[in-house]
């Protein structure tokens, strides 16, 4: 847990999605072309590693998280409790005020509410990517999903050019906080595996 109200739910939210899933859940597809569960997990856990590693120095992901194989070599549960607890030991020395975090994304220092808004998306997302791959709840609340739009309005749009977030897609009458977060990182709020 963290004092930091955005990223303690965005880490709740991974987690809770993770834990309960089981064998078969792995291998479905996601909302991110190309990954199935396993690699989006990856993924979303060498982000947390990736932005534990910028704040302290310590010890990044040891995989490509940009690539991820979805081969899982320990619990997923007790693997995504370590890289979110790592995480929030790393936000845990951050002043609210802070002007220059150092993250693991372009331009690679933001000023803290930014920072946070940007490791709680990488989280709190995936999280959304897991839950409706394999028919979970979705786990994002409205607040939530406002706060990081604030950050992802920052740091998006370079990254669009790298493929690591799809074109955004046109908000439609009626979306909510939630849609229209997930429009903005080229998500359909509506996506449901093939059937």
């Amino acid at each position: 847990m963290t004092d930091w109200k955005l990223l303690t739910e965005a880490h709740t939210a991974l987690l809770d999605t993770v834990t309960g899933l089981g064998a078969n859940d792995w291998a479905k597809p996601t909302p991110c072309a190309d990954w199935n569960v396993a690699q989006v997990l990856q993924h979303a856990v060498g982000d947390q590693l990736g932005f534990y590693a910028a704040i302290t120095g310590g010890q990044g992901p040891t995989f490509n998280p940009f690539a991820p194989d979805g081969e899982l070599a320990e619990d997923p549960v007790a693997l995504t409790a370590s890289a979110l607890a790592l995480s929030a030991e790393s936000w845990a020395g951050i002043a609210k005020d802070a002007a220059e975090v150092a993250v693991p994304v372009p331009p690679n220092v933001l000023d803290a509410h930014t920072a946070v808004g940007a490791c709680a998306l990488d989280s709190a997302v995936h999280a959304w990517d897991i839950a409706v791959a394999t028919g979970r709840p979705q786990p994002l609340s409205p607040w939530a999903a406002s706060e990081i739009l604030v950050a992802a309005k920052q740091i998006v749009e370079p990254l669009r050019a790298w493929g690591a977030y799809a074109p955004a897609l046109e908000a439609r009458e009626g979306d909510d906080e939630i849609a229209t977060l997930l429009r903005y990182l080229g998500r359909d709020p509506r996506w449901a595996a093939a059937a």
